[in-house]
């Protein structure tokens, strides 16, 4: 039994709930939408789907199998990996564990793999993602995730907005955790950066880079708060690749996946501006620098800052990213090695 406690969205067609199932803290998701493409502050408003209308009465299992591997292939791409992902699909399907699959179990996992979180819990590890721990109907359970790295959560919902950015900082300095643990936060959220780029089901853009997505365990490893505003890339090429534009400014997916617009055809290309790396080192240069140590504060800088004006042109990403993220976490490892904070 689940013992519903705090509501922790005040969005509309978000439901998120605190709980605690079997001793151990929760967080319950009901009717959560998909991130909404073209939102840049509050996300549409809710549209009512059709959750369980398929698959219908008759359908074979082997029917269910090659309509879930299209679903995969159009919100994932065409990945040879995919025929694995599609048998964790029906495992799970499987609710009661009685080795089949029935219409009724088969209309709640095809109900939950319509919400984009749901599915990207399945397609990425759990070592940086809330692990899925049950799901009835389009309602499912995750790990909660006991600490957030903005402090700025613990304001009332409407006072957030006017917190000025230089208050931020304080806040984290004054509230966040010590500069080693969050070096080895910082090191997770690298990991999965790193894991979206070379995952095994194809590659991930974070579409709202922020401090309120950055979680981490009371042993101080990182955990993605929130991966509603996490977007496939074949989702986000679909929808920006072609898309009539007159500045970038109108080829955004999500709150900050931006890709160029052509002046002279007025349309969207397919490349972001930025990639999720430089992203992410924007906002460790705020979560790092401030209390950094003396003798590496320099350094750390001058990579961060590197990093930041990484490109997200495909002729730069694969080698050159690599090499960014792979000095970067060297340089924070050797930072807290051999201490009690690794």
């Amino acid at each position: 039994e689940v013992e519903w406690r705090a509501c922790l969205s005040s969005v509309p067609g978000q439901q998120v709930y605190s709980g605690l199932w079997q001793g151990k803290e929760v967080t319950i998701k009901c009717g959560i939408e998909g991130l909404d493409p073209k939102a840049r502050s509050e996300p549409a408003p809710r549209q009512e789907l059709l959750l369980f209308d398929k698959p219908t009465r008759g359908t074979s299992i082997k029917e269910f199998r090659e309509m879930t591997l299209s679903f995969l292939k159009a919100n994932l791409g065409d990945l040879p990996s995919l025929p694995a992902l599609v048998g964790q699909v029906l495992l799970m399907a499987d609710f009661n564990k009685d080795s089949r699959v029935s219409l009724a179990e088969a209309k709640s996992v095809w109900a939950l793999l319509q919400r984009n979180e749901f599915l990207l819990l399945l397609s990425l590890q759990e070592e940086h993602a809330s692990r899925l721990l049950g799901s009835c109907g389009d309602l499912y359970v995750t790990e909660g995730i006991p600490h957030s790295s903005w402090h700025g959560a613990a304001l009332p919902t409407l006072l957030r907005p006017l917190l000025p950015p230089a208050l931020h900082t304080v806040l984290q300095q004054w509230l966040g955790p010590a500069w080693p643990w969050r070096a080895k936060i910082a090191i997770g959220l690298l990991e999965f950066v790193e894991e979206l780029f070379h995952g095994a089901y194809g590659t991930f853009y974070m579409c709202e880079t922020t401090l309120a997505n950055v979680g981490y365990t009371a042993q101080y490893d990182f955990k993605m708060a929130d991966l509603q505003q996490v977007a496939p890339e074949a989702t986000v090429r679909r929808f920006l690749q072609g898309r009539p534009c007159r500045h970038s400014a109108d080829c955004t997916y999500g709150r900050d996946c931006r890709a160029p617009c052509d002046k002279l055809v007025r349309q969207c290309k397919g490349d972001l501006i930025q990639p999720n790396l430089a992203k992410v080192c924007e906002l460790l240069r705020d979560y790092l620098l401030p209390g950094a140590p003396a003798d590496l504060r320099e350094e750390l800088g001058r990579q961060l800052r590197t990093c930041t004006t990484l490109s997200g042109l495909a002729s730069q990403v694969e080698a050159h990213h690599s090499l960014v993220l792979s000095h970067l976490k060297t340089l924070l490892w050797k930072e807290i090695s051999n201490t009690r904070y690794s």
